[in-house]
């Protein structure tokens, strides 16, 4: 069966979207006909050789995605998918029969795409993590983003207050139709300033760099600060004293270590609350899998609103 994929061959240089072989399915795998898979900072990092960089190639990258098996339909993540073994970005995927997960009624396959990191990572940091309440007032660092945003909804749903950050004015509109109260247009060094008066008691940072410690000196004593990316810069200086003598409790979110039942489970979850209408996840667009290197440019020029999802199936945003 020939299939078209994008093909990292070479560490640091443009993924090819060629035609190639696809093996039989094993014992404990099937065939996956992919509509839609999520595009992640992750897959860029491993195209770089900055994450997996032992992984075999060339090999077809892609760590979630969602279509059909034999009519059911279904999500697909974890498992060495995209690290160990070929991924989803391609029309047809070999997957292990345990990385599977049913899409419930309600739930489109674009948007089941993007629910693999950005969902999971979402649902668990508000609810597992940070044990979000109506009382909370929550600052989302990045709410633009594709778990910053999905944070937000599910923030929200719970019935907290929510704040969302950006840097960038013309996002503020957007934030809000996510559910966020109140947004602030702000970069590290004047955060802690325009969430004076806020009062926040919970924060999500996935940005890191200066603004680390900025929400540190924002948060209300015995605050609850959940660290899960840092794409603005992955060293910074905390302000020890603000630190220990608020007593704020700093929580990681350290997804890759999980096993995979455990994310499983997790996904299972995020799914439910993304059919309830607990959490929304927001595809941004649907790319032409040829465009897959103009995905990577907009996701490092941040000219993304939420997620950005690859049409493997060409059916269109």
């Amino acid at each position: 069966m020939r299939v078209t994929a994008a093909r990292l061959v070479d560490h640091g240089q443009p993924l090819h979207v060629e035609e190639v072989d696809l093996a039989e399915p094993g014992p404990q795998e099937v065939t996956m006909q992919v509509a839609f898979a999520g595009v992640n900072p992750v897959d860029m990092y491993a195209a770089q050789g900055q994450v997996a960089a032992d992984a075999p190639v060339p090999r077809t990258l892609g760590t979630e995605g969602a279509g059909t098996v034999d009519g059911r339909r279904v999500m697909a993540h974890g498992h060495g998918i995209g690290t160990a073994r070929d991924g989803l970005w391609a029309s047809a995927a070999v997957v292990p029969r345990a990385a599977l997960t049913d899409v419930p009624d309600g739930v489109g396959l674009r948007e089941a795409a993007a629910m693999g990191v950005a969902g999971v990572t979402a649902w668990r940091t508000v609810t597992e993590l940070a044990r979000v309440q109506a009382g909370d007032t929550v600052l989302v660092l990045g709410a633009s983003g594709g778990v910053g945003s999905a944070i937000v909804s599910a923030a929200h749903s719970l019935g907290a207050t929510v704040i969302g950050q950006t840097g960038d004015e013309g996002n503020a509109g957007w934030i809000r139709q996510r559910g966020a109260d109140h947004v602030v247009v702000a970069d590290a060094g004047r955060l802690a300033g325009a969430v004076a008066g806020q009062h926040p008691t919970v924060a999500f940072d996935g940005l890191g760099d200066g603004f680390t410690g900025a929400v540190i000196e924002a948060l209300e004593p015995h605050g609850r600060l959940v660290l899960f990316g840092t794409s603005a810069g992955p060293d910074g200086q905390v302000p020890l004293r603000s630190l220990y003598r608020k007593g704020i409790t700093v929580l990681g979110y350290a997804g890759l270590l999980e096993p995979d039942d455990v994310m499983a489970a997790a996904l299972r979850d995020a799914l439910q609350a993304l059919a309830s209408g607990q959490m929304s996840v927001a595809v941004d667009a649907a790319m032409p899998l040829a465009e897959v290197n103009e995905a990577f440019d907009r996701i490092r020029q941040r000219r993304v609103h939420g997620k950005i999802v690859l049409d493997a199936a060409g059916r269109g945003s």
